[in-house]
Protein backbone atom coordinates (compact mmCIF):
# COMPACT_ATOMS: atom_id res chain seq x y z
CA UNK A 1 0.00 0.00 0.00
CA UNK A 2 1.26 3.40 -0.65
CA UNK A 3 1.45 5.73 1.62
CA UNK A 4 1.41 9.63 1.03
CA UNK A 5 2.00 12.04 3.28
CA UNK A 6 1.22 16.03 2.99
CA UNK A 7 2.26 18.95 4.86
CA UNK A 8 2.66 22.44 3.89
CA UNK A 9 -0.44 23.57 4.93
CA UNK A 10 -1.19 26.58 7.42
CA UNK A 11 -2.76 29.85 8.12
CA UNK A 12 -1.79 32.64 5.66
CA UNK A 13 -3.42 35.89 4.31
CA UNK A 14 -5.55 36.50 1.15
CA UNK A 15 -3.10 37.46 -1.32
CA UNK A 16 -0.25 35.33 0.30
CA UNK A 17 1.80 31.67 -0.97
CA UNK A 18 1.82 28.55 0.08
CA UNK A 19 3.75 25.18 -1.16
CA UNK A 20 2.03 22.35 -0.35
CA UNK A 21 4.44 19.01 -0.65
CA UNK A 22 2.85 15.06 -0.57
CA UNK A 23 6.02 12.34 -0.11
CA UNK A 24 5.25 9.04 -1.03
CA UNK A 25 6.51 6.22 0.84
CA UNK A 26 7.75 4.59 -2.59
CA UNK A 27 8.62 5.25 -6.24
CA UNK A 28 4.91 6.98 -6.57
CA UNK A 29 5.53 9.47 -8.53
CA UNK A 30 7.36 8.17 -11.62
CA UNK A 31 4.65 5.19 -11.16
CA UNK A 32 1.67 6.93 -10.92
CA UNK A 33 -0.06 9.91 -12.14
CA UNK A 34 -0.53 12.26 -9.00
CA UNK A 35 -3.65 14.40 -8.12
CA UNK A 36 -4.64 16.87 -5.44
CA UNK A 37 -7.92 17.32 -4.34
CA UNK A 38 -9.88 19.61 -1.80
CA UNK A 39 -12.63 19.99 0.93
CA UNK A 40 -14.20 22.86 2.32
CA UNK A 41 -16.44 22.38 5.75
CA UNK A 42 -19.79 21.74 4.45
CA UNK A 43 -18.48 20.82 0.86
CA UNK A 44 -17.52 17.66 -1.30
CA UNK A 45 -14.02 17.07 -1.85
CA UNK A 46 -12.98 18.41 -5.59
CA UNK A 47 -10.34 18.15 -7.99
CA UNK A 48 -7.74 20.73 -7.82
CA UNK A 49 -4.72 19.38 -9.91
CA UNK A 50 -3.26 16.57 -11.57
CA UNK A 51 -0.04 15.46 -13.31
CA UNK A 52 0.66 12.75 -15.52
CA UNK A 53 3.44 10.09 -14.60
CA UNK A 54 5.64 11.49 -17.36
CA UNK A 55 4.83 15.32 -16.10
CA UNK A 56 3.40 15.73 -19.93
CA UNK A 57 -0.18 15.97 -19.36
CA UNK A 58 -1.33 18.17 -16.20
CA UNK A 59 -5.05 19.99 -15.46
CA UNK A 60 -6.36 22.31 -13.11
CA UNK A 61 -9.21 22.93 -12.28
CA UNK A 62 -10.85 26.73 -13.34
CA UNK A 63 -10.65 28.55 -10.39
CA UNK A 64 -7.03 28.27 -9.46
CA UNK A 65 -4.96 28.38 -13.30
CA UNK A 66 -2.72 30.96 -13.34
CA UNK A 67 -2.36 30.85 -9.38
CA UNK A 68 -1.23 27.34 -8.81
CA UNK A 69 1.02 24.90 -9.86
CA UNK A 70 1.75 21.08 -9.84
CA UNK A 71 4.91 19.24 -10.11
CA UNK A 72 6.93 16.60 -8.96
CA UNK A 73 10.12 15.65 -8.20
CA UNK A 74 10.68 11.85 -8.79
CA UNK A 75 13.90 11.49 -6.91
CA UNK A 76 12.72 12.59 -3.99
CA UNK A 77 9.54 10.87 -4.53
CA UNK A 78 7.56 14.19 -3.86
CA UNK A 79 4.65 15.74 -5.59
CA UNK A 80 4.01 19.67 -4.93
CA UNK A 81 1.53 22.19 -5.22
CA UNK A 82 2.71 25.82 -4.92
CA UNK A 83 -0.16 28.08 -4.23
CA UNK A 84 0.17 31.70 -5.05
CA UNK A 85 -2.76 34.65 -4.77
CA UNK A 86 -4.67 32.63 -2.52
CA UNK A 87 -7.42 33.65 -1.82
CA UNK A 88 -10.41 32.96 1.09
CA UNK A 89 -12.25 30.50 -1.08
CA UNK A 90 -9.06 28.20 -1.05
CA UNK A 91 -9.62 27.36 2.25
CA UNK A 92 -10.20 23.88 2.50
CA UNK A 93 -8.09 20.20 3.30
CA UNK A 94 -6.01 19.71 0.73
CA UNK A 95 -5.41 16.00 -0.09
CA UNK A 96 -2.96 14.17 -2.46
CA UNK A 97 -3.97 11.05 -3.96
CA UNK A 98 -1.78 8.55 -6.57
CA UNK A 99 -3.45 6.76 -9.59
CA UNK A 100 -3.10 5.06 -12.49
CA UNK A 101 -3.94 7.35 -14.66
CA UNK A 102 -3.98 11.33 -14.95
CA UNK A 103 -7.65 12.28 -14.60
CA UNK A 104 -9.72 15.09 -12.77
CA UNK A 105 -11.86 12.05 -11.26
CA UNK A 106 -11.80 11.20 -7.80
CA UNK A 107 -12.67 7.85 -7.99
CA UNK A 108 -9.62 6.95 -10.14
CA UNK A 109 -6.89 7.26 -7.34
CA UNK A 110 -6.84 4.69 -4.97
CA UNK A 111 -4.05 6.25 -2.68
CA UNK A 112 -4.85 9.08 -0.63
CA UNK A 113 -2.65 11.13 1.72
CA UNK A 114 -4.51 12.38 5.18
CA UNK A 115 -5.25 15.85 4.15
CA UNK A 116 -3.38 18.91 5.19
CA UNK A 117 -5.35 22.47 5.94
CA UNK A 118 -4.99 25.44 4.29
CA UNK A 119 -6.63 28.30 5.51
CA UNK A 120 -7.05 32.15 3.93
CA UNK A 121 -7.80 35.01 6.48
CA UNK A 122 -9.79 37.97 4.28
Amino acid sequence: QVQLVESGGGLVQAGGSLRLSCAASERTTSTFAMGWFRQAPGKEREFVAAISRSGSQIYYTDSVKGRFTISRDNAKNTVYLQMNSLKPEDTAAYYCAAGTVVTVRETEYRNWGQGTQVTVSS
